[in-house]
């Protein structure tokens, strides 16, 4: 049995050369091949990216910046949605931290039936994990914006909340038509606070002015004046009892408030006591501001 004579693959001079290039050629145009994919992408040296505008425009940003705002242009509020959104989300978007989940019936029943002024409380003073106003300050959030989050909260967890009511806007107190009317009108009806102006100016136009000679106890003008600015000032914490303010109409809160005289009471609502700030924090007048106390004393008998 004969074998078959084994043949070489390369029989010419031409194949020896050319299976020599392919040696050489080959692995370099798979090397040229890879160095391209690998440097596909653009690439700067390490450090080079902190020399960027971008980079450098934040470095060499001023710490303070000045926001310049009209002081005249009316405040406008945020939405329940705008606050919850910015702040209460945090926790109650997913319940973090036992707050109740917002759209969850089950966690908002329960806060629910103590009722929104209780609620509202809760969130301007904090409770438990919750910070006061949702860890905010009173410059970044009112009270007023602060109800309006908690309203949209509760709203969603099946409670048939309306928003508090809102500040009045403020407005220049009105003015007499004649100038021998002009004297009298600003003695029985003072230049109103910035909250609440706009009710106490539209209560003077319509009331009778009182006469500067006739020199008489308060007049019922008096009396509408400090209910209107109860409403619009006072009634933010009074009527709920925020932030231990005495709770308009309860008698147990005011008792140990009507021990002292009537002018310890005016002199605390002029100048701050605790919590609340001097005036309720408007530019009310004395006067004014005594009448609201003699208002809520009264209701408080």
């Amino acid at each position: 049995m004969s074998e078959a004579p084994h043949g070489a693959p390369i029989k010419t001079p031409g194949q020896l050369i050319a299976a020599i290039i392919a040696s050489f050629a080959i692995p370099v145009v798979i090397i040229i091949l890879l160095a391209n994919y690998v440097n596909e992408s653009t690439r700067t040296g390490a450090g080079t990216d902190s020399l960027s505008e971008a980079a450098v425009a934040q470095r060499i940003a001023p710490i303070a910046q000045v926001n310049l705002r009209d002081a005249n242009a009316p405040h406008v509020y945020k939405t329940g949605e705008q606050v919850y959104q910015a702040v209460c989300s945090a926790c109650h978007a997913t319940g973090n931290a036992g707050a109740p989940k917002f759209g969850n019936a089950d966690d908002w029943a329960p806060r629910i039936s103590q009722g929104f002024d209780t609620l509202w409380h809760t969130a301007l003073t904090g409770k438990n994990a919750m910070p006061p106003r949702g860890g905010t300050s009173p410059d970044d959030y009112s009270d007023y914006e602060i109800g309006r989050a908690v309203a949209y909260m509760a709203d969603h967890g099946g409670a048939q909340f309306a928003d508090p009511p809102a500040p009045a806007a403020s407005a220049p107190a009105a003015q007499g038509a004649s100038a021998a009317g002009a004297a009298s009108e600003s003695d029985a009806v003072s230049a109103a606070s910035a909250q609440a102006a706009a009710a106490i100016a539209a209560l003077s136009s319509s009331a009778p002015q009182a006469n500067a000679a006739a020199g008489a106890a308060p007049s019922a003008d008096a009396a509408q004046a400090g209910k209107a600015l109860y409403q619009a000032v006072c009634q933010a914490c009074h009527a709920a009892g925020v932030l231990n303010a005495p709770k308009f109409g309860d008698k147990d809160a005011w008792a140990p408030r009507l021990k002292d005289p009537m002018d310890v009471i005016y002199n605390y609502a002029l100048h701050g006591k605790g919590n609340m700030p001097a005036k309720g924090g408007s530019n009310a007048s004395d006067a004014d501001v005594k009448a609201a106390v003699d208002y809520m004393v009264s209701a408080a008998k």
